[in-house]
């Protein structure tokens, strides 16, 4: 009889008789992510139809004499990605592999960049950020102490709420603005919005954490009409925001509901990322500069400028001030700051790459304290996001992964203040704490399979 393990952390099955089938699909599938990575930085760096932007504005490089120092780091780097196998976490688990592969970016990048600065030092700290960040967000996981858990019928009645919220702040939001624009045009329309700053922080909560919690919800208790709904407000919410994730995120959550009706959640965590860089730059070494779009939108834009942001912070505070936090507003009101405005738009006025947000590897850890101290400060931030770990544990990892999935895309692009207070973050943690466990946990899993 083959024996049956019980994940206490996950609630998820594990079959003994497989688990030497899962970690060799793991180690392939994370191979062929380091592989795609690189490889798209290099198409990127040579091939000019292969992205409508000057790879040297954002000082991707590639020189074959370098090759080797390049990828004996990025190998050396890899080695961590063995963690993957064994954790038992799904929002960390989520979340870090999109972080360790922009790390990975960086690492490669580092080792081709123009910009002057301590590269040595830059590389070892975000190795050791990245190492020590994964560990609480992969492995710590034990539940809560707290147990306040709604009913299933208040939990149906949470869900009716939240969409019809939902639907009050889009009907609020087309009244400021409702328009389509091209992608290549939508920076620029963005700028002339007058959206109430209330209403954009609602409007963002809506785009990453509450809609797709209440999708995944709605899914799970089997009220597909209801679901469908969900996803035509995630759509509404682009003409009114004109913003990237905005349009990304209704076709996202189907993508994401689709891989998970097939794949075990930590396998379809790392295929929601490795499939679609593998696609578009497949495209692209086929069909050239066709492809060029879909290449940009999901290689470049969502891996490649986050980890270009760490390239561009390390060179920017190697000779500047350390902001020590003074970027949050709420430490800027009681201490002094060498800085007036915000670090996007410093950022833009130097590099002209547009308002660059970062990641909290590039704001919390190299902004704020430097590449010395950033390791350990991203390890505290390791702890803030495994916190959701925590607070999800009981719950079917598959519910967790489509209730958080715009998260990856939300921690590689700003810092970890911001996704909590602005996106919706911390408000994500509380559902998942009060959300219902044993009957959700096993109708979630019928549902998502």
């Amino acid at each position: 009889m083959s024996a049956i393990v019980v994940s206490h952390t996950s609630g998820l099955p594990l079959l003994e008789e497989h688990s030497f089938r899962f970690r060799g699909t793991c180690i392939v599938l994370l191979i062929a992510l380091v592989a795609t990575c690189c490889i798209s930085l290099i198409v990127f760096a040579t091939t000019a139809a292969a992205i409508p932007f000057d790879p040297a504005v954002f000082h991707v490089f590639f020189t074959p004499q370098r090759l080797a120092n390049a990828a004996l780091v990025v190998s050396g780097f890899a080695l961590i990605g063995s963690s993957f196998i064994f954790a038992p976490a799904p929002i960390g688990y989520y979340v870090g592999i999109y972080l360790y592969a922009m790390v990975l970016s960086f690492l490669w990048l580092n080792c081709f960049s123009d910009l002057d600065y301590n590269h040595t030092l830059a590389g070892i700290s975000a190795f050791l950020s990245c190492a020590l960040f994964l560990l609480p967000a992969l492995f710590w996981a034990h539940p809560l102490s707290i147990d306040f858990q709604l009913s299933l019928s208040a939990f149906d009645k949470l869900l009716l709420v939240l969409l019809c919220f939902a639907s009050v702040v889009i009907v609020v939001g087309v009244r400021y603005s409702f328009s389509f624009v091209a992608i290549d045009e939508m920076a620029a329309a963005r700028e002339n919005l007058a959206t109430p700053r209330v209403l954009n922080y609602l409007l963002a909560m809506m785009i990453s954490s509450l809609l797709p919690f209440t999708f995944a919800g709605l899914v799970a208790r089997r009220k597909h009409m209801l679901a469908a709904l969900a996803i035509v407000l995630q759509f509404f919410l682009y003409p009114i925001t004109l913003s990237k994730l905005a349009l990304f995120a209704p076709f996202w959550l189907i993508f994401l509901l689709l891989l998970i009706k097939v794949l075990e959640f930590r396998l379809a965590a790392i295929v929601s990322l490795l499939l679609p860089m593998l696609a578009a730059l497949l495209a692209v070494l086929l069909i050239g500069g066709r492809a060029g779009l879909p290449f940009s939108i999901i290689n470049f834009r969502m891996i490649a400028v986050p980890a270009v942001a760490l390239d561009v912070y390390n060179h920017f505070f190697s000779r500047h001030d350390l902001t020590y936090f003074c970027q949050i507003s709420v430490v800027k009101a009681f201490v002094g700051c060498a800085y007036d405005t915000q670090l996007s738009v410093i950022m833009q006025q130097q590099y002209r790459l547009g308002n660059f947000n970062a990641s909290f590897f590039a704001t919390e850890g190299i902004a704020s304290v430097g590449p010395w101290l950033a390791p350990l400060v991203v390890l505290g931030c390791g702890f803030v996001v495994a916190i959701g770990n925590r607070v999800s544990a009981g719950l079917s990892p598959r519910f967790v992964l489509l209730s958080g999935a715009m998260l990856p895309q939300v921690f590689l692009n700003v810092p970890l203040t911001v996704a909590f207070v602005t996106h919706g973050v911390a408000l994500l943690y509380l559902l998942w704490l009060v959300t219902p466990r044993a009957l959700l946990m096993r109708e979630s899993d019928a549902a998502l399979s």
